[in-house]
């Protein structure tokens, strides 16, 4: 008999990364990953399976329905995994707002709630309630799930929560909410379990992938985050600005610029690659000799340290940092330079361990401890997925 599984869908902005659990008596079990580029023809579906990986070009082109590539992309998966033995599909969605605590299984009315929150994060939630609505029509007899990248974050304090804008548009949603919200659940958990102690005071995770933010965590939950009431907001991205000046917006405005314009230029055309005009990808700028990369690369480190200090500041103090995501995981002179600004709260860095992106990266003594946690979003997705099949509706 086939075992049964959950798959789950991690949408960015110009890539989905599929998870394929297996359901064992210990929860969902990974048993294979693929990622679907959307960037450039030929559209590739990367699938690993155990110890094989298979590169995929499929026939679908960028700009076709996503019914039609994901489609493609299931017949794909059916040559490798029993597809008829799913039992649910679960998504991330970035924004959930303050409808949306905790995960939900998707029906019409969230359905219609979660596309009235799409202006406040226009990079992503088209994406994921796209895949949604492709799914539906592909599979319409599976359940689907909404896990939320807000929700972490919803027990912020309300100083933390607001900006010094008029009350009457803080009361109408005009807040901060804070994103990566699985991510960070992920390494709370993960901390605890590894390092219970130091899990129960207060740590700062640092997500540093092409999108970025940190989040300051006191006894695993979370108290303040960088980003606020959309993902622009906090520390460069790859391709977003991270905090800006109101100010600029105003001048932009008065120089002719209007809301489309301003929202490719904030989302898309501005962070690494804006600063460095070479590239969004740190890899490429890390490699590059030319002195704007420098300046981009010292300028996310630089922004990022401060970030560091001002959550410090919310929790009261700092027992750890720990890295995370694409960047956090893998790129050792990042976490260098970052620690650098930081020796002042007691942060050291253990160099051998930091080039071998080791778990602790900390000099044994260190005040303040320092660590590489590798996140797994869709392990989350996939849990929150398993819970609300079987309570019927919302998770406990």
């Amino acid at each position: 008999m086939s075992e049964r599984l959950l798959v789950t869908f991690n949408a960015g902005s110009s890539t989905v990364k599929i998870g394929l659990f297996a359901l064992t008596e210990a929860g969902p079990k990974r048993v294979g990953k693929g990622v679907i580029d959307f960037r450039e023809p030929p559209l590739r579906f990367r699938l690993t399976e155990g110890p094989d990986t298979f590169d995929i070009a499929l026939e679908a082109k960028p700009g076709d329905a996503l019914d039609i590539v994901l489609g493609e992309a299931f017949r794909r998966l059916s040559w490798h995994f029993d597809l008829g033995s799913v039992v649910a599909m679960g998504h991330r969605i970035v924004h959930g707002g303050d409808s949306f605590g905790g995960p939900v299984r998707v029906d019409d009315a969230a359905l219609e709630a979660l596309e009235a929150l799409v202006p406040l994060a226009p990079l992503h939630q088209p994406q994921g309630l796209g895949l949604i609505r492709a799914i539906r029509r592909l599979r319409p007899e599976l359940p689907q799930t909404a896990s939320f990248d807000t929700a972490f974050h919803r027990t912020h304090a309300d100083i933390v929560r607001r900006f010094a804008i008029p009350r009457g548009m803080h009361d109408q949603g005009i807040r901060r909410y804070g994103f990566h919200g699985l991510s960070y659940r992920f390494i709370a958990g993960e901390l605890a379990r590894r390092e219970p102690a130091l899990a129960g005071g207060r740590v700062v995770v640092a997500h540093l992938g092409s999108g970025a933010s940190l989040c300051g965590l006191e006894a695993g939950v979370s108290r303040d985050s960088s980003m606020g009431f959309s993902a622009l907001d906090g520390i460069p991205m790859a391709t977003r600005c991270g905090a800006l000046d109101p100010g600029v917006l105003l001048h932009l405005l008065a120089e002719g610029y209007d809301a489309g314009r301003l929202e490719d230029l904030l989302y898309r055309r501005s962070g690494l690659l804006g600063v460095s005009g070479i590239s969004a990808d740190s890899r490429e700028l890390i490699d590059s000799d030319k002195p704007e990369a420098r300046e981009a690369l010292d300028l996310f480190c630089f922004r990022i340290a401060g970030e560091v200090s001002r959550l410090a500041a919310t929790l009261g103090g700092l027992d750890a940092i720990v890295f995370t995501a694409g960047i956090g995981e893998h790129q050792p002179p990042i976490r260098r330079a970052v620690v650098e600004r930081l020796k002042w709260l007691g942060l050291e860095l253990d160099e051998a361990a930091n080039a071998a992106s080791a778990p602790r990266i900390s000099r044994a003594g260190a005040r303040v401890a320092a660590f590489v946690i590798p996140t797994d979003e869709e392990v989350v997705i996939a849990e929150d997925a398993l819970a609300v099949v079987q309570t019927g509706g919302r998770a406990a």
